[in-house]
């Protein structure tokens, strides 16, 4: 079962990877980047409560009491995340905007410990300074930041909105059912986004060509649209759910993160996106750091009262 776990969250962490740089695809042929998170959402949220409705339809059971809880969750942790990153991925490589994506592990341990005044153990305030150091060689800080500002601010910000992610997964009770709530989340941040990515304006004539992002290879837009949706959306979510319940959420959460690595390898491999010596010592370390951050923030099983019994796990 565990190893069975493993290998499905491996492979959600992989599908997830793409998502970056097949959005490049789309924002080369044409689309701004906000419409590019929007369409994103909308065929996946349409997608996968479609599939629910045939399969899982009591998934989409929400009570009056727990829609607050689900418009916060669309705003924040589905349209937040997605269009900060997707608007992030414009003025930075793949590889880094995940990277300061993945900072949420840490900003999530700063959140437990100051504002839910929960102690930590030692080495959950030693990976946030590791994951921070990291992060400064990423950024080459001692020759004065050179990436972009504004870029780097706003993978910041996703990376909080992804911190906001994990801690409302972790509110939720039996309530509401995990594939349910992410099918509502997507089509409530899409509705949110209706605004300011304007659909009606969306150059749908884009889909029936081809791109070409800056260094990277050809492919037709509606593909890579097509893939982003069903492969880099609604599959990896299900895989991942489906992995955490196999899982602890911790170990859930250490497999996903391979997610920075993947999606810097597709990057590279369609892009032609590299990074420097800097960027991927930093980056390993900002990896080290944060998960080492989750780790030691995950509760703890407590351990068998009478040994002949097993112990329930948390």
């Amino acid at each position: 079962m565990r190893y069975a776990g493993l290998a499905i969250a491996f492979v959600s962490s992989v599908c997830f990877a793409f998502s970056g740089p097949m959005a490049k695809y789309l924002i080369a042929g044409g689309l701004a980047p906000i419409e590019a998170v929007w369409t994103r959402l909308a065929g996946a949220g349409l997608l996968l409560m479609a599939v629910l409705a045939v399969f899982k339809p009591r998934a989409l059971r929400i009570t009056r009491s727990r829609v607050p809880f689900v418009v916060v969750y669309a705003v924040m942790a589905v349209a937040g995340v997605q269009a900060l990153y997707f608007l992030a991925i414009t003025r930075l490589p793949v590889g880094i905007a995940l990277l300061l994506e993945f900072m949420a592990p840490v900003m999530v341990v700063l959140w437990v410990r100051f504002v839910r005044r929960v102690r930590l153990a030692r080495s959950a305030y030693v990976g946030a300074v590791v994951a921070v150091a990291g992060l400064a060689i990423v950024v080459e800080a001692w020759a004065g930041i050179r990436l972009d500002v504004l870029g780097l601010l706003l993978g910041l910000a996703a990376g909080a909105c992804c911190a906001g992610y994990f801690l409302m997964n972790d509110a939720f009770g039996d309530e509401l059912d995990p594939l349910g709530l992410i099918a509502w989340g997507m089509l409530g941040a899409a509705a949110v986004l209706i605004p300011f990515a304007q659909p009606w304006n969306i150059p749908w004539s884009a889909f029936t060509g081809t791109a070409t992002p800056a260094g990277g290879g050809t492919l037709p837009v509606l593909g890579a649209y097509l893939w982003m949706v069903v492969i880099a959306t609604v599959v990896a979510y299900i895989l991942g759910v489906n992995a955490v319940r196999r899982l602890s959420a911790a170990v859930g959460a250490t497999v996903a993160s391979l997610e920075v690595i993947g999606g810097a390898i597709v990057a590279w491999a369609l892009l032609g996106e590299s990074l420097g010596v800097y960027q991927i010592i930093g980056g390993l370390i900002v990896l080290s750091g944060a998960l080492l951050a989750q780790m030691a923030s995950s509760p703890r099983t407590p351990e068998p009262q009478q040994p002949e019994k097993s112990p329930i796990p948390a």
